[in-house]
């Protein structure tokens, strides 16, 4: 697996397993998403779609650090959302917001703008964990999974390959 392609295949393939046990845990075990956990599963789409627009095209050097930088972005995007909602889960019980209106109800009611204002302020049901493996919520998960993303693709577009895997 020497080429780029290999990279973006796996990159796509990790995003949409997440995705999928993200949506398992929905449809299945019955786990509502909150507006941030939302907002994570576009960010895990975004990574996806440039990683399968990256395994299609199967660029040159220039072009893999593009795509790396594109995919960097997406990750801290992801990231920096997950971050947040583990800060809401961590404040103590005190401090922790209000539930506010539903990802849909505030679509409809307020702008765009405003509803992105509202959605990373973040609320009491982002704060709520339902969820754990290892001692981790899916909020702490999904934040070292960016995480992890982030670093893979920063060293993709720095070396150009993953130390040799690639």
């Amino acid at each position: 697996m020497k080429t780029p392609r290999s990279f973006y295949l796996l990159l796509l393939l990790s995003c949409c397993g997440l995705l999928g046990y993200g949506y398992y845990l929905q449809f299945v075990d019955g786990l509502e998403p909150c507006p941030l956990c939302i907002f994570q599963r576009v960010a895990y789409l975004a990574v996806a779609i440039i990683a399968l627009t990256g395994l299609i095209h199967g660029p040159g050097t220039t072009g893999m650090r593009i795509y790396g930088v594109l995919l960097s972005v997406a990750a801290l995007c992801g990231a920096s959302i997950a971050g947040r909602q583990v800060w809401l889960q961590h404040l103590p019980a005190d401090k922790v917001p209000e539930c506010g209106p539903g990802l849909e109800y505030m679509m409809q009611v307020f702008s765009f703008g405003e509803t992105l204002e509202k959605v990373f302020t973040g609320s009491g049901e982002c704060a709520v964990v339902d969820w754990t493996f290892l001692g981790f919520s899916i909020a702490e998960w999904s934040l070292l999974c960016f995480l992890g993303i982030f670093c893979l693709c920063l060293t993709h577009t720095i070396r150009g390959r993953i130390a040799g895997w690639f």
